[in-house]
């Protein structure tokens, strides 16, 4: 009988989601011969058996992928046959590149929860139980590739129990690379001021909990601070003592019936609670609940998620509130991921600490998702989700993107991938910055890329910039490109294609800020074809966090010197403040011109009298919408497009038809026909520019309400319109974006 061998290379991501253990049954059920290995680009299988069975067994391989498993590329070649009496899992083959693909963390599967709560299992109530299809993945690996002795599993020795399941090709915990039991894993301790508590320590946490304390908790991927949601005194507590006084805090429950009572859920958003990514999903909220006012108060919408790891299960379901989840660190500082780090930093939030020995190798947040417009969006891109690998047709090798200054992200080029890393926040203090340096040491050693060249912001003040700057060869991509190059990155587009790129502020090539871009996307960089009416930034970065003088100079440039001293923003300022404000208008002093929609969000939102001073980044904005949402109105206001390229928009002709509105119409009406507005300015742009492939991003489409409208609108007239789902439209999809534009080989040198 003659037997023929097979050699399959696979890349993908098949590192991490039980894939060996699924070849290996394969093999079994097939009647092949050889062996499955990782290396270092991904998986290699050598099959040797009868040809009907090995065309079986390739078919199965394609089409019965173990869930989270995905295949990339496959190469097959005949080899000369070796001499096999079995089929085995090897140790790894660690010779030549890194594998782009790293699994993000996995909540735990029924399987692992199933085990956690019966009593006759060796897992009851373990809190790092795990098998191959859920647990700790980005979080703790080391290096590539995804081998026990690479992960901070390493420094627990299986003991003959796990090594049995480990061995047992009928077990799911067959080849888990984290598997671990009460005898041989990690273990918890919970430190207060009573007290060191090594036995069931999980008891006095959940003590500290309903007595209304603060929790700190070791997570997956960096501590959080815990307190009952429903106890309004605690939530003030917890944000006085993290100085957070108003930003919505994010809640978890345990299970979906318990998220149900406080919002209200779709299909799509029951499917991103219920997957394995478990992110923060904004939901819209019940008007009936218990939740404390101070958890979100004013708003719609509310963070709600399920647990993410088994420890988190185990205290949702033993308090019968829903809990308060943020990060653990202090005020405008990186995440702490290091028990005497956190202890050190966290001493004056929290009154007990639930820590465990696992150690985590880098800062891992909650992700954060919304359903705008039908699909579900990445806001944030954290556990779960992150890193998160996106093909190119073009190779992009030995790039690292740096992303912006806020919401930081970055993006590494690997072959035709693009690997965006998690969240890194907002750089704009020393702390994040030492967050950010490290992780971009961090992921070049964990994709073996080394000395890249560095692609950045054109704004030289961003931490990216100075950080490439005595690099000679580094690139600028202008903010605005890189934002539509991270959507049309996404989805695979190729030029022609017409972006609208809407935000707070982004440096143009011009030396002015922008946010309303109408960018054509071509071969060779862009073409700026739109943009708004340009107006002052009272103050500058002041503008940002004071709506009433993005408000005032809008005032100011439609009536001068006849400013109505009654308006809502005027009467906002001390009457000391307002001469002065004045002078700087009619004396251009500190107050540089931007065509930034996002401040023109802010504007309208002083006007209507909603929101004068942002208590937190984009509040006056998304309280703007929430009031649009409570209107069905779908007439607009007036505006004017100029003939010059590029075309101006004039918004003085919908700020006149606003103000008369404000005296006859209630608010929630005014905002929507705002919002009508702004969807209709983009359609009249599309059908002039007759690119009809469309691409959204910006931080003003985390609209819901703008994207909605102007999906539609866009749609109902013929256009194909893409927007992010896996990349935020915000400023954390500008690495990908950078990175995009190397794969084009588009010129950082663009017309405006």
């Amino acid at each position: 009988m003659t037997l023929k061998q097979l050699t399959i290379k696979l890349q993908g991501q098949i590192q991490g989601v039980g894939f060996r253990p699924f070849i290996f049954q394969l093999a079994q059920q097939f009647q092949q011969l050889g062996y499955v290995a990782n290396h270092a680009q991904g998986v290699v299988i050598v099959i040797q058996g009868q040809d009907y069975q090995q065309q079986a067994f390739l078919n199965a391989l394609k089409t019965q992928l173990p869930p989270f498993a995905e295949i990339h590329s496959l190469a097959i070649s005949e080899t000369p046959p070796n001499p096999f009496s079995d089929f085995q899992i090897i140790p790894s083959q660690t010779n030549g590149k890194p594998s782009a693909f790293i699994m993000p963390d996995l909540a735990p599967c029924p399987a692992c929860l199933s085990d956690l709560t019966d009593p006759n299992s060796r897992f009851y109530r373990y809190p790092f139980t795990s098998c191959c299809h859920c647990g700790p993945r980005y979080s703790i690996i080391q290096a590539q590739p995804f081998d026990r002795t690479n992960t901070s599993m390493a420094a627990f020795q299986l003991c003959p129990a796990c090594q049995q399941d480990y061995q047992n090709p009928n077990d799911r915990r067959f080849h888990a690379q984290t598997l671990s039991c009460p005898t041989c894993g990690p273990s918890l301790q919970f430190i207060s001021t009573a007290g060191v508590i090594d036995n069931d320590p999980i008891k006095p946490a959940i003590e500290l909990l309903q007595a209304g304390k603060i929790l700190a908790l070791k997570g997956i991927g960096g501590f959080q601070l815990w307190v009952d949601g429903n106890n309004q005194a605690a939530v003030e507590r917890l944000r006085q003592r993290k100085q957070r006084p108003y930003k919505p805090l994010a809640l978890m429950v345990a299970d979906l019936n318990a998220a149900e009572q406080l919002g209200f859920i779709s299909e799509l958003e029951q499917a991103a609670l219920t997957s394995a990514a478990a992110p923060i999903v904004l939901l819209q909220r019940r008007a009936a609940n218990t939740v404390a006012k101070a958890v979100a108060d004013n708003n719609q919408l509310l963070g709600i998620m399920l647990p993410a790891s088994p420890l988190h299960y185990l205290i949702a379901q033993a308090i019968p509130s829903p809990l308060v989840v943020t990060s653990g660190n202090r005020h405008h500082q990186a995440l702490c991921i290091d028990n005497q780090q956190a202890m050190a930093e966290l001493a004056e939030i929290a009154d007990g600490f639930l820590l465990h020995d696992r150690a985590i190798q880098r800062p891992v947040d909650d992700a954060v998702v919304r359903l705008i417009a039908g699909k579900m969006t990445v806001l944030r891109l954290g556990r779960g989700y992150a890193p998160l690998t996106i093909a190119t047709t073009s190779p992009i090798t030995n790039r690292l993107a740096l992303g912006g200054h806020l919401k930081n992200t970055l993006a590494l080029g690997v072959d035709h991938q693009i690997i965006n890393s998690q969240h890194l926040g907002d750089l704009n203090n020393p702390d994040n910055q030492r967050q950010a340096l490290a992780a971009i040491k961090d992921l070049q050693h964990l994709y073996g890329i080394e000395n890249p060249n560095l692609i950045h912001d054109l704004h030289p003040d961003y931490f990216g910039s100075r950080y490439a700057n005595p690099q000679t060869d580094s690139q600028a991509i202008q903010h605005h490109h890189a934002h539509i190059l991270a959507c049309m990155a996404e989805h695979q587009l190729q030029p022609p294609v017409l972006g609208f790129a809407w935000d707070g502020a982004g440096l143009g090539n011009d030396g002015l800020i922008w946010g309303s871009e109408a960018l054509l996307i071509n071969q060779q960089g862009f073409q700026r074809l739109a943009h708004l009416r340009p107006f002052a930034l009272i103050g500058g970065d002041s503008a940002a966090r004071e709506p009433r003088r993005a408000a005032l100079a809008l005032l100011y440039q439609l009536d001068g010197d006849q400013l109505n001293d009654e308006s809502a923003c005027l009467q906002s300022f001390e009457p000391a403040q307002r001469p002065l404000l004045k002078q700087m208008l009619a004396k251009n002093l500190n107050s540089p011109l931007t065509t930034s929609a996002g401040r023109l969000f802010d504007a309208v939102a002083s006007l209507l009298g909603i929101c004068q001073i942002n208590d937190y980044e984009g509040q006056a904005a998304m309280l703007l919408e929430q009031q649009a949402n409570l209107s069905t109105r779908e007439d607009s206001y007036p505006f004017t497009l100029s003939d010059t390229t590029p075309s101006v928009i004039d918004w003085q002709p919908l700020l006149k038809a606003l103000l008369l509105d404000l005296n006859q119409r209630p608010i929630h009406d005014v905002a929507a026909k705002f919002h009508n507005t702004l969807a209709t300015i983009i359609l009249q742009l599309a059908k002039r520019a007759g690119v009809k492939c469309i691409a959204l991003s910006g931080g003003c489409f985390q609209n819901a309400c703008l994207t909605a409208k102007t999906v539609a609108k866009l749609e109902a007239a013929g256009f194909t319109v893409y927007r992010h789902q896996k990349l935020p439209p915000n400023d954390g999809g500008l690495a990908a974006g950078q990175l995009y534009a190397a794969s084009l080989n588009a010129s950082v040198i663009n017309r405006s």
